[in-house]
């Protein structure tokens, strides 16, 4: 999970600049349960039997659309959430542009070398479009695995959102001070 990463490091900065855990409470999102919604399908698509029908791709890419759109929706509300946004509508484009799956890159696939497709992955090849929007990333430490561009910009933005909902800032003076 990348977005731990940023995630403790955005809480560890909040919090040495003053700034309390408990400011999170703050955030004021709409519909919440959408997005464990989403994140929940995002992750049963992986599951067996699950990962082994045809089709259960195009969940994945609506699921993705939603989170999209929740965090668009959000921008306003949620200072920096705009960073997830562009992240996930990354991911969503290349998704999109390949059948619903994202490309990944076969030095850092796994077992999906020898299957080809896996649910809503596929392997980067001369069919795939957009590779450099897939996952072509590897990290071997703290969170080893295979990420897009677009999931470091969402790993980002989680950690600026948190920043900004729990960092310390003085009070701004008035002119009458």
């Amino acid at each position: 999970m990348l977005v731990l990463v940023p995630l403790f490091i955005a809480l560890v900065i909040g919090v040495a600049s003053g700034g309390r855990i408990g400011d999170l409470a703050n955030l004021r999102f709409r519909w919440p349960w959408f997005v464990v919604a989403v994140l929940v399908i995002r992750e049963a698509v992986l599951l067996r039997p699950l990962n082994r029908i045809d089709g259960v791709q195009y969940l994945y890419a609506a699921a993705l659309a939603g989170l999209v759109a929740w965090t668009a929706w959000h921008v306003r509300r949620i200072p920096g959430v705009w960073v997830v946004t562009l992240g996930a509508a990354t991911n969503l484009i290349v998704v999109l542009a390949n059948g619903a799956r994202m490309p990944v890159s076969p030095s850092l696939a796994g077992s999906l070398v020898n299957r080809g497709h896996v649910a809503q992955y596929t392997l980067i090849g001369p069919d795939t479009r957009l590779d450099w929007l897939g996952d072509w990333i590897g990290f071997p430490w703290p969170v080893p695995g295979a990420y897009s561009p677009g999931d470091l910009l969402i790993a980002l933005g989680i950690g600026i959102v948190v920043i900004l909902a729990i960092a310390h800032r003085p009070d701004a003076g008035t002119k009458l001070d």
